[in-house]
């Protein structure tokens, strides 16, 4: 009996501690579910709306970019390109993209691509076949879906260039975004999404853009997409109108054409717009909107000529005789020479125990200011430079924009440089010799400018010494208009006028650029030659005879540069060239035609009527106009 009891007492107990233990499990259960369903039901509920709606971004389209009279020069295209989503593909994938490229031509190469992203993508997620079809292969494989089964044409976007290669250095072109360029933006993560790689697409990228639009789908739980719920519009990106002249472009880049290497600018003096920049050889900006090959990217990279890099404003030259308005307007403004400054030329100048030759061999006699730039007289600098000193010519230099970056609106802009005593130290622990200034005098030595800036300084020369900067943008929609008034550099007007009267003379009988002058007297330019050496004559060189450019390989060829404006009675527009290797005087020719070409366009639109070329601000500021004859009469020399 005592044993039964004993035996009933643990039953039970050991009963009420598992019903207990129940009893806990099931009250903490219920607490749970309690806390989960009503406690936190908001938190889940988003958590599961966020799984089912999905809000995907729509790529803006592109804004477009027009020259100065509304033209297009990068426009969108429509892209039609060839998907397949592997999922509805009944037979093999291979078997279709094999009867594909019958229509659409595939390599070995596009297929293994397509299959690598088919793998690594969900089934149902579509991948590109091929981009930038013709509307006659669009229709063939619409024709024949029936057999292509998970094939389908989807319509994008792609950034066109019409003027191609004409434009190519001022518009740069789109690419891919890199892992280095994405931002915040969640648009550059966008598949095939592409942003500004250089010229004005960069320069202007965040204006070009445009913001993404949204799209909102049902999606199930494996990301598919079951319905449309709604989409909200982005904003394309807004219109940049340039100061381009399009027609004046292509003239100058054709003219450009019959040089290895070459570089040219055209902007009007009172404005600072830039009307045309070309660099030769140029590229096709269309090559990189798909994406390059590599042998032809290779090819661009390797060629000596250079056609990726802008030479406007990257290609920095020793100015040779066009730096001679700087040399002579340090020593007129500081006092070290006067107007009537003469000085005569035997052909030589000795400093020291060293001997600076001028270019023309017996020299040219007596010379003065301005007959020292029809002649482009060496010696004539030589003794003016030696007066002034390097230190003042530099800072003169930086008033009229020669030895820093201008900040033209387009990337890769560089300084050039004009050395001063404290420079060479510094760079060198040397210091400056006397007869570096002589060197210096006549643009050589380690004198270097941009076309960009010596145009520029050209510019400020004719206007009336005003500081206008160069720039492309004329304007942006909804924008600022373009900056057109400007202050001045504080030069004294008779200084200038005596410069600008010998850029004159240089065009006038006896000077360096006389026998290519404009045959209209209206049309008159005038300017300054320059030959800049990039070798060393020796004395036995020298004593021989200096060889001719023809006979010495390219490489070791003189630079040719011209700087020059026009019309002669009321600059409006400056100009500069350079050809690279160029030899003698190959630059001048091809900047008369320019600035020739840019009058007889004036005339054309005023006869036929057609977009302005905006002659600039209502009010502009006082150029210089020199009619008067030049002094000099003397049969064209070589020289510059």
């Amino acid at each position: 009996m005592d044993r039964d009891t004993d035996r009933y007492r643990n039953l039970t107990r050991r009963t009420l501690l598992l019903g207990g233990a129940k009893l806990g499990l099931l009250s903490t259960l219920v607490a749970r579910m309690y806390y989960l369903q009503v406690v936190d039901s908001g938190r889940y509920q988003v958590l599961a709306d966020e799984n089912r709606i999905n809000l995907r971004l729509i790529a803006p389209s592109r804004g477009q970019i027009l020259d100065r009279s509304g033209v297009s020069l990068a426009i969108n295209n429509q892209n039609f390109r060839v998907i397949v989503t592997a999922e509805q593909a009944v037979r093999k994938l291979e078997e279709t993209l094999d009867k594909l490229s019958g229509i659409v031509p595939l390599t070995e190469a596009d297929i293994r691509r397509i299959l690598r992203e088919v793998q690594r993508k969900r089934a149902f997620v579509p991948v590109t076949i091929k981009e930038n079809l013709t509307w006659d292969q669009v229709a063939t494989v619409e024709v024949n879906t029936p057999d292509l089964p998970g094939v389908s044409i989807d319509v994008g976007e792609i950034r066109s260039y019409p003027f191609s290669e004409a434009a190519a250095h001022v518009l740069g072109y789109v690419g891919a975004v890199a892992e280095s360029e994405l931002t915040g933006d969640p648009v550059l993560s966008l598949p095939g999404f592409r942003i500004g790689k250089n010229g004005v697409e960069k320069a202007q990228e965040a204006v070009l853009r445009g913001t993404a639009g949204t799209f909102q789908a049902e999606v199930n739980s494996v990301g598919r997409v079951i319905r449309e719920l709604g989409r909200e519009e982005g904003h394309a990106g807004r219109e940049v109108t340039l100061t381009i002249d399009i027609g004046l472009q292509q003239y100058v880049q054709q003219r450009l054409g019959d040089q290895l290497s070459a570089a040219a600018v055209v902007m009007d003096v009172h404005t600072g717009g830039v009307y045309a920049l070309a660099s030769n050889p140029s590229f096709d900006p269309n090559n990189f909107t798909m994406g390059i090959n590599a042998e032809l990217w290779e090819e661009l990279l390797s060629t000596p000529t250079a056609p990726l890099t802008n030479k406007v404003i990257a290609g920095q030259y020793p100015p040779g005789s066009t730096f001679k308005m700087m040399v002579a307007m340090a020593a007129l403004e500081s006092g070290a020479i006067t107007p009537h400054h003469t000085v005569f030329c035997p052909g030589y100048m000795e400093l020291g125990d060293h001997s600076f030759h001028c270019w023309k061999k017996g020299g040219h006699g007596t010379m003065d200011v301005v007959n020292g730039f029809a002649h482009s007289c060496d010696v004539f600098f030589f003794d003016v430079g030696h007066r002034v000193g390097i230190d003042k010519i530099a800072a003169m230099c930086r008033r009229f924009g020669i030895g820093e970056r201008l900040g033209l609106d387009l990337p890769g802009e560089r300084p050039g440089l004009v050395p001063t005593r404290e420079w060479k130290l510094a760079h060198t622990g040397v210091s400056w010799q006397p007869g570096e200034t002589l060197v210096a005098a006549i643009g050589q030595g380690y004198v270097l400018a941009t076309p960009l800036q010596l145009v520029t300084m050209t510019a400020r020369l004719v206007n009336g010494g005003y500081a206008v900067v160069p720039h492309l943008t004329k304007a942006i929609e909804g924008g600022e208009p373009e900056r057109t008034s400007w202050p001045t550099i504080g030069i004294q007007r008779s200084n200038l006028e005596l410069v600008v009267k010998g850029m004159v003379a240089v065009g006038r009988p006896g000077g360096t650029a006389y026998s290519v002058q404009i045959p209209d007297p209206s049309m008159e330019f005038g300017g300054k030659t320059g030959t800049a050496q990039v070798r060393r004559i020796g004395t036995a060189e020298r004593n021989n005879g200096v060889r001719n450019n023809l006979d010495l390989p390219w490489r070791e060829r003189d630079h040719a540069l011209f700087v020059g404006f026009a019309p002669v009675s009321a600059p409006r527009y400056a100009c500069a060239v350079i050809v690279e290797h160029g030899g003698d005087h190959t630059a001048t020719p091809i900047a008369r035609d320019i600035l020739w070409e840019c009058q007889k366009r004036d005339i054309a639109r005023v006869m036929f009527g057609g977009p302005s070329a905006d002659a600039g601000p209502a009010a502009e500021p006082p150029a210089i106009g020199i009619i008067t004859t030049a002094a000099g009469s003397s049969p064209r020399k070589k020289g510059g």
